[in-house]
């Protein structure tokens, strides 16, 4: 968990009791306290989404290498390989994941999770329906792993291609734009892993 996510889960309760705090002064017939308060407050959003905005434009893309693991607490997400194979006019990319909870202690899980090939002009590609395929969703026992495979297509004409995931809601939602250094999706630079070419930045 890194600082800015720190920064982000203490601001929404600060902001809550702010809003309480507030609502109470104004019931008791503290009309300027209440208003103090959320003139400080919302300086404090606007201040918070500029920075949001600023550091999402300045980072650079946060690039995971194949076979390195991609965390969201203790579950993690591996792309191991990927298969290409041309079909007509598209190219089917077979990519071999595995996900595991990297916890001694406690059960994980990621509601919801989904998985996108993107191209640099931000096209999202999704993987083939398959009733089969394990779901990355499945609750993990404690360092259990699991390996599964998706199929995506893509056009032909793609070169360079990244694989984004996430869950508990759709990609570039709203914690990537509240959550300092998670937008970069709003600049057409998400977090992903290299799939095409391998590796590559």
């Amino acid at each position: 968990m890194s600082y800015f996510d720190l920064l982000f889960l203490a601001s929404v309760p600060l902001s809550i009791v702010a809003l309480i705090v507030a609502a109470f002064s104004a019931f008791r017939g503290r009309r300027r306290r209440a208003a103090n308060i959320l003139r400080v407050l919302g300086a404090y959003v606007a201040v918070y989404m500029f920075v949001a905005l600023f550091f999402d434009l300045v980072l650079p893309r946060d690039t995971v290498r194949m076979g390195e693991p991609w965390c969201f607490d203790h579950w993690c997400l591996v792309a191991e390989s990927v298969q290409s194979a041309p079909d007509k006019a598209d190219i089917a990319h077979s990519v071999k994941l595995r996900f595991f909870n990297s916890s001694h202690r406690v059960v994980q899980w990621a509601p919801n999770a989904w998985v996108y090939l993107i191209d640099d002009n931000g096209h999202l590609y999704p993987p083939e329906p398959d009733s089969s395929a394990t779901p990355l969703d499945m609750r993990l026992q404690p360092q259990e792993a699991v390996t599964t495979t998706r199929v995506f297509r893509v056009p032909a004409t793609e070169k360079y291609l990244g694989l984004v995931t996430g869950h508990g809601g759709a990609y570039c939602g709203i914690m990537s734009k509240v959550i300092i250094g998670q937008g970069g999706c709003l600049f057409k630079k998400p977090k992903m892993i290299r799939i095409i070419p391998p590796g590559g930045l």
